[in-house]
């Protein structure tokens, strides 16, 4: 057994299986008594010869089934199956001139083989007909004996499809955990993908707004300047940490971690900031969410909106995000220097390179997950700007 994501998968069956049908070749030994008493040495040693290869024959079938995946026979494994029950056909005949009766044996064998390897619309049939002639034989040959041996093919039929039908089964079963095994493994890639945008974009975000205004701080004021590029090295250090534990599985977020985080940033970018100072009133299983929601908006007000002024409403069922920025209107006709070539590398600048990345898309999937709804759009004031709202049930 294999285990991935917490999925146990079957392995490959056994490959000596066929072992345990060897056990079952001891009622041949009846066959065998009454071939040693037959008085007849060719027929004597014709039928010894017969039940050996017989064995070796119906070992060799029963190997044959581990060939079968999922139910499927791989191409050829239907013909040459009954060529092999032909040919064990054949070798029950040899056997019949010494055995006798005692040869019908044989039939429980070839029954079990034809309803493991046929498909089931040829095996049952076959099946039945050798049960007919088991049950019909010893009553029209002479000197012949009803010893059970109709029933006999009927059970071993029955007991092979049986175990036919649970090894198909547990064989469609391991097919469905690997699948699902699978998805885990996609599922958990697009996760990692997916917060990795969001950390990076947020994180380098900072670090170029605060590059920019140490860079106009040197003349004016070095100290400032220093005190930013400290904080360069403390911003690069967390984004280098979170990256780690997202790729470890172990990222957290925190909403109040977030509003700190967007004041910071708000700040460096010179924008005025109109932020909740506490998150206490907001459920636990809506802070996710909110703290992703205020990350991503956040971002786009700093990378792209030229905003002035951000206002962020926080509710237990709502957040929202509101900018004077550029907003949708004006998108794609301003911007000038690194600004405008930020934005034109997001695939345009302001609220429509917003509105399209990836960044919106993975926030509209968390909050689909979280049964909430997201808006995105211009603002219900018919003022410039851009609004971001996450609305989830009371």
């Amino acid at each position: 057994m294999t285990r991935k994501f917490g999925i146990v998968t079957p392995t490959a069956p056994p490959r000596y299986g066929w072992l345990f049908a060897a056990v079952w070749l001891f009622y041949l030994g009846g066959t065998v008594g009454a071939l040693l008493d037959q008085p007849d040495l060719p027929r004597r040693a014709t039928g010894l010869v017969s039940v050996v290869v017989f064995a070796a024959g119906y070992l060799y079938q029963v190997a044959r089934a581990r060939r079968i995946r999922h139910g499927v026979r791989p191409p050829g494994h239907t013909v040459r199956t009954w060529l092999g029950l032909a040919g064990l056909l054949a070798l029950f005949g040899l056997q019949v001139p010494g055995a006798g009766d005692h040869a019908l044996t044989c039939l429980v064998y070839i029954a079990a083989l034809a309803m493991v390897n046929l498909p089931v619309t040829q095996g049952a049939p076959f099946a039945l007909t050798l049960f007919a002639a088991a049950e019909i034989t010893p009553r029209v040959v002479g000197g012949w004996n009803d010893a059970g041996y109709g029933l006999a093919v009927l059970l071993g039929s029955l007991a092979s499809y049986g175990i036919r039908a649970a090894v198909e089964r547990q064989a469609r079963l391991a097919a469905a955990q690997q699948e699902l095994a699978d998805r885990a493994v996609q599922d958990e890639r697009a996760r990692i993908a997916a917060d990795l945008h969001d950390i990076l974009g947020h994180s380098l975000t900072v670090v170029t707004v605060k590059a920019e205004l140490a860079q106009r701080l040197l003349d004016v004021d070095p100290a400032r300047a220093r005190q930013e590029l400290n904080d360069l090295e403390g911003l690069a250090r967390d984004a280098l940490a979170d990256v780690r534990a997202t790729a470890l599985g172990v990222r957290g977020i925190s909403l109040p971690g977030e509003i700190a985080a967007a004041r910071e940033a708000l700040t460096a970018a010179d924008v005025e900031a109109d932020l909740p100072g506490a998150a206490d009133d907001v459920p636990s299983r809506n802070r996710d969410l909110f703290a992703w929601t205020i990350r991503e908006a956040v971002t786009n007000v700093v990378r792209h909106s030229h905003a002035r002024h951000v206002v962020v409403t926080l509710s237990p069922a709502a957040v929202e995000i509101v900018d004077d920025g550029i907003g949708l209107a004006r998108a794609g006709a301003s911007g000038s220097g690194s600004a405008a070539a930020a934005a034109g590398a997001a695939g345009g600048a302001g609220a429509a390179g917003f509105g399209g990345g990836q960044g919106l898309a993975g926030l509209r999937r968390r909050a689909e997950t979280a049964g909430g709804r997201l808006t995105a759009g211009a603002r219900d004031d018919d003022q410039p700007g851009f609004r971001v709202r996450v609305e989830v049930p009371a």
